[in-house]
This record gives structure tokens, C-alpha cells and sequence, in this order.
């Protein structure tokens, strides 16, 4: 049995970094915790992680990646390429059943266990069971209001989403990068 911990947004606008993530963490079909919190600043607040799936898995991701960008300071693309080349050659990590989130006022990414690296050309990354509710609400919340900042735009479509996804509730953290 695996504790699931579900929704995480995130996105670059308008100048500013938000990530948003829901609180509900789950036990198959039970709800075993409703406010807990799956997004970190990092590196002195200068980038934003977050994470959906396993919740040992992705504090074990976490601490590895965070050695990464103390390896290479500054440098958010290469910290990532290189947590991705090793969670997918290390047998050990290569167990681990979870994705993260990560950004920084110029990058944000998505890096799973099967080596990927993405940066979306939007600027915005879903994670987790409701990623796909979150991704079109964000989406559609930013053509509806441009002017929104980053911080409300992952708040509503986090909202949104909860409204859809049974792992997704309505105990948001958001956390800015400003």
C-alpha cells in the first residue's frame, strides 16, 4: 500500500513564481490526511518545490535534489538534468513513485523517475491526480484574466480542480517566489 499525496500547479507569471498544492493525502480510496503540505521553498527561497505520488518517495526526492542545486548554484536546469539522470540509472531510485515540480524565477520544471526533464513553453506544470483539471483551469483562468497574478491564477485553478478530482481537496497552500 502506498500513501498518495495529489495536486501541485505551478507557474511563471507576469514576473512571479506561485505553486499551489492541495492537502489531501490518500490510502488507495481513503483520505488519510486533508492539510498536508507538499510544496518547499529551497535554496533560501529562491525556488519552489513540490511533489505528487509517494509521499516517503518524494521527501527522499527532495533531499536529493536539493543536494543537487547546492552542487550547482544558480543553475535550476542542471540540478534537474542531473536528479533526473539518477533517479533513472540508480536501481535503487528508480523504485521511488513519485514526480516533483520545480521552479525559480527564470525555469520551471517537471522531473519524473523515467529521466524527464520539461520545461512547458506556458510556463505552467501540473503534477498528480488532478493535473490535467489544474493545467486547463490555469490555462483558462490566464486567458479570462491576464492581469491575475501568479499567486491567484494556481489558487482558483487549484480550486477548480478540487471541484473535479475526488484526490484533490480545498486545503490550498500557495507559496511565491517574489
Amino acid at each position: 500500500m502506498t500513501y498518495h499525496a495529489t495536486t501541485i500547479i505551478g507557474l511563471i507569471h507576469n514576473g512571479k513564481v506561485a505553486m499551489a498544492g492541495d492537502g489531501q493525502v490518500t490510502l488507495e480510496d481513503a483520505i488519510i490526511k486533508a492539510k498536508a503540505v507538499k510544496i518547499r521553498k529551497m535554496q533560501e527561497g529562491k525556488i519552489l518545490a513540490g511533489f505528487a505520488g509517494g509521499a516517503a518517495d518524494a521527501l527522499a526526492l527532495f533531499e536529493l535534489f536539493e543536494k543537487k542545486i547546492d552542487q550547482y548554484p544558480g543553475n535550476l536546469q542542471k540540478a534537474a538534468v542531473e536528479l533526473a539522470k539518477d533517479w533513472r540509472l540508480d536501481k535503487t531510485l528508480q523504485k521511488l513513485e513519485a514526480v516533483i515540480a520545480v521552479a525559480s524565477r527564470e525555469h520551471i520544471y517537471l522531473i519524473s523517475g523515467n529521466g524527464d526533464v520539461l520545461e512547458p513553453d506556458d510556463g505552467i506544470v501540473a503534477i498528480g491526480s488532478g493535473a490535467s483539471y489544474a493545467l486547463a483551469a490555469a490555462r483558462a483562468i490566464m486567458w479570462a484574466n491576464p492581469k491575475l497574478s501568479a499567486e491567484e491564477v494556481v489558487a482558483k485553478a487549484l480550486d477548480i480542480t478540487s471541484d473535479i478530482c475526488i484526490y484533490t481537496n480545498k486545503n490550498i497552500t500557495v507559496e511565491v517566489i517574489k
